[in-house]
């Protein structure tokens, strides 16, 4: 019976997927697209996170820049109101220094004491005599101090007491800028004698000459024998040696002179805004009349930084040529020589304020 039962047919296995080629290429290629989306999606975050960064940095650096154009602007209002409230207080000094008062009072505190050897000057002292506060202060120049002398040029010192006591006079108030009207000459050797004693009471008792007189003199001596030892400062002028074959020159140093008249006096003859610059020209042709009107104009309270020849002698007005500002800065020469034209032609080069060119209608006072 087991023989005629029929066969139970059999259920064939499910098909299987191939294996091989086709299947592995195709899994590499979904892993390698997911590869390039990772490292695309992380080039991304990236370039975001550098984005950032860079905004941060240009906000940190606009900031910055921010905050130093402000200090800069600060500055500058600070500079430039620095630099007009300087321009105000050198105007007020000038005006102040300029008016007669205090040219007068300046006047008279100021003294030149000058040695002499027969008709040779062997120095000078420019002598302050502050008689409220009883103290003397003085600058010692030597005679081989190269110097501008009016009218003459470069020369030694000592040379322009060759031409007389104005012409000294003149030499050293204008180098100094300060306002020297009286002198005492003394012999030489009591000359040094009172600069190595740093003692200048006995000078007026020996002098040899002198534009204050016996009373002027005897006042003069009274009031150096009332200052004490300790309230005398001479000290000589700053100068450099220079040697020339068998001469010996000294050249003067203006930073350490600018420093002592700016301590004893209260000028600075460095500053253009307070003492107006002029050179003057010979355009009459008369011999010596430019350094007649520099010293006219020095003793007015100009600085005058050289006398020449003008470039032809036919001139007939005078002229005042105002190279620095405006005409009402020549006005001031025109008063002083008492005739002359004022016109403007402004320069850049800073040289001069002021050039007059003589004619042949200024008349030196007499």
């Amino acid at each position: 019976m087991s023989q005629d039962r029929p066969r139970r047919s059999r259920v064939p296995d499910p098909p299987q997927m191939p294996r091989g080629y086709r299947q592995s290429r195709r899994g590499s290629g979904a892993l390698k697209a997911s590869r390039r989306a990772q490292k695309r999606h992380d080039r991304a975050v990236a370039l975001a996170r550098i984005g950032r960064s860079v905004r941060n940095a240009l906000l940190v650096i606009i900031q910055g820049l921010s905050v130093v154009v402000a200090v800069l602007l600060v500055l500058l209002l600070i500079a430039n109101g620095v630099n007009t409230f300087a321009r105000w207080n050198a105007r007020r000094l000038a005006e102040r220094a300029a008016s007669p008062d205090e040219r007068e009072r300046r006047t008279k505190e100021n003294v030149l004491f000058v040695g002499v050897e027969g008709d040779e000057a062997v120095g000078y002292l420019a002598l302050r005599v502050d008689r409220q506060s009883r103290q003397v202060f003085g600058i010692a120049m030597p005679e081989g101090a190269f110097v501008d002398i009016p009218g003459r040029g470069f020369e030694r010192i000592g040379e322009a007491w060759q031409g007389g006591a104005d012409t000294a006079l003149a030499t050293v108030s204008n180098f100094f800028t300060v306002p020297f009207e009286s002198y005492v000459a003394v012999p030489a050797q009591a000359y040094r004698d009172a600069l190595t004693a740093q003692s200048v009471a006995a000078l007026p008792g020996v002098a040899v000459q002198s534009s204050l007189g016996d009373d002027g003199l005897a006042a003069l001596r009274k009031d150096l024998e009332a200052v004490p030892r300790d309230n005398v400062a001479i000290v000589p002028m700053p100068v450099k040696p220079i040697k020339l074959g068998d001469q010996t020159y000294f050249e003067p140093q203006r930073a350490e002179i600018a420093d002592l008249l700016k301590t004893w006096w209260g000028v600075d003859p460095e500053a253009g805004e307070q003492v107006t610059r002029v050179i003057v020209y010979n355009g009459a042709g008369v011999p010596g009349i430019a350094g007649e009107a520099a010293q006219v104009l020095i003793r007015s309270g100009f600085r005058v930084i050289d006398t020449k020849n003008a470039d032809r002698f036919d001139y007939r007005g005078t002229r005042i040529i105002v190279r620095r500002g405006d005409a009402t800065r020549g006005e001031p020469v025109r008063k002083a020589l008492g005739v002359g034209s004022v016109v403007v032609e402004t320069s850049t080069a800073d040289v001069t304020d002021v050039i007059v060119i003589i004619g042949k209608d200024y008349k030196p006072p007499k």
